[in-house]
């Protein structure tokens, strides 16, 4: 074990029970990790990455690459829902993968859950100010151009000009809005998080009951468009690229194991709050795209940050196209708070093994949140959000989500040999068999991800790397406690 320097259960379930007043606070409910769950699946995604993977790789049979998506998803969410329930402790997949593969493999994937939380509040930032101008521009008000767009973008100014943006304002400013909120405590989170939930699920079901009615069936003729001979452009393997592209929303129930050790009585409560989650937001998802691409014809969507306003606009109810606007930009603030929240939480659970600086686990004296670690995540992502394209981020985020859920797979399989009589208070059924599909299902979506997505994660991982053989693995308190008792 030592050779591979990994952290062992016992030291775990320990440090859970250590924390105490000095550590992070134990406030959720079952319904609140399920709420949590809902809150940043419900959001980019559904609301503008189901669209662009519409109108550029699956068109209409965009519901089968959600279907695609979930198989992957429920595969991963059983293996998530054992490790969760089993290690109550903060840090998600890179706590479960020190334990059953080493501290390396930990390493690796913490350092891709920075990029697929960091990298989701930023996608769910700049789809919030895509819509924030769509409101607005309704009631005559228009934002400078320039400043609601990337410097890797270009815009056709009123005159004609066509000028590059400068830096997405709105989106740089909802991201320090959050972060502070975040600051301020765990309980107060999930109480706004829960309000805003609501509405947004409210949004989903109104937008399903009276878009259904005005579905065009010739909109979803052919259902799945002929491939256009470059792979992932329509056809079966748009589909499946499609299914890689809007894995991105399931990215909920994975958030909603980081806070395994703000949870009470997670043994019970963090199986709930997993599995939960993703079951809602599947059936939700399939009928909320199937509307849409009935509502308007698939084409429509290829360059659209706010596709769900299209689609309306296929209906009578023009009425309905401000208040849901409205909704989703109120409800997009939950989905960029838990993407902060999770992020803080692996780092966290990082530097308490001596992986990063010190200054990512220091808790607030009065709000017992890392806050340091907030400012921190809140000053970069912020930029990014502000500086880069949405569709480049987006990809991004689901390339970091399924390699995360690739490892979760192997560590449970792997932990069922190697700690067979380990207390298991939810076992994921029919092991080998859903980690092995999971695995499978996940490295085909990503497989069918486009290569510079593969070469930005590839430049990320090796970074990472470098950052851990300089620092990390010379402050690893793992290591050193293993080696002190050769």
């Amino acid at each position: 074990m030592k050779q591979y320097y990994k952290k062992p259960l016992a030291w775990l379930l320990r440090e859970s029970g250590e924390e105490g007043s000095q550590g992070l606070k134990r406030t959720l409910s079952g319904f609140q990790l399920v709420m949590l769950g809902l809150g940043v699946i419900i959001g980019a995604g559904l609301f503008s990455l189901t669209g662009l993977a519409a109108g550029n790789n699956a068109g209409p049979a965009v519901t089968l690459s959600f279907v695609v998506a979930a198989i992957g998803c429920a595969f991963a969410g059983l293996c998530y829902a054992e490790f969760a329930a089993m290690i109550p402790i903060a840090g998600s997949a890179y706590t479960y993968a020190y334990t059953t593969m080493g501290e390396l493999f930990a390493w690796i994937i913490g350092w891709d859950l920075v990029l697929e939380f960091s990298v989701g509040a930023a996608t769910v930032s700049i789809s919030w100010s895509n819509y924030l101008v769509e409101f607005l521009s309704g009631y005559g008000i228009y934002l400078p151009p320039r400043l609601v767009h990337s410097p890797f973008e270009t815009i056709t100014l009123p005159g004609g000009e066509v000028v590059h943006g400068l830096f997405n304002l709105p989106a740089a400013l909802v991201v320090i809005l959050m972060s502070y909120i975040l600051m301020r405590g765990t309980k107060g989170s999930a109480i706004w998080n829960a309000v805003v939930v609501s509405l947004k699920v409210g949004v989903v079901l109104v937008f399903i009951a009276l878009g259904w009615k005005y579905i065009q069936p010739s909109n979803l003729v052919p259902y799945i468009p002929k491939n256009t001979g470059e792979l992932g452009h329509f056809g079966w393997s748009g589909i499946l690229r499609g299914a890689g592209v809007v894995f991105f929303v399931f990215l909920g129930f994975d958030i909603v194991s980081t806070a395994a050790q703000e949870t009470k009585n997670p043994k019970r409560n963090m199986p709930i709050g997993i599995l939960g989650s993703l079951a809602i937001c599947t059936v939700l998802f399939i009928l909320f795209s199937h509307v849409m691409t009935g509502l308007a014809p698939y084409t429509e969507f290829k360059n659209s940050g706010a596709p769900v306003a299209i689609a309306i606009s296929h209906t009578p109810f023009k009425w309905l196209g401000q208040l849901v606007v409205l909704a989703i930009i109120i409800g997009y603030t939950s989905v960029i708070m838990v993407d902060l929240w999770g992020q803080s939480r692996v780092f966290y659970a990082m530097s308490k093994d001596g992986l990063l600086p010190k200054i990512f686990s220091d808790i607030h004296p009065r709000f017992r949140t890392p806050w340091k670690s907030n400012i921190l995540f809140c000053a970069f992502i912020s930029l990014f959000a502000a500086l880069v394209p949405i569709k480049v981020v987006g990809e991004m985020t689901s390339i970091g989500t399924l390699l995360a859920f690739v490892i979760v797979c192997a560590g449970v399989w792997i932990l069922r040999y190697t700690m067979p009589d380990a207390p298991r208070p939810f076992k994921t059924p029919w092991v080998p068999f859903v980690p092995i599909m999971g695995i499978l299902t996940c490295v085909g979506m990503m497989i069918f991800l486009p290569l510079d997505t593969w070469l930005r994660l590839i430049i990320w991982m090796a970074i990472g790397m470098v950052i851990y053989y300089f620092y990390g693995r010379k402050h690893s308190k793992v290591r050193r406690e293993l080696n002190a008792g050769q």
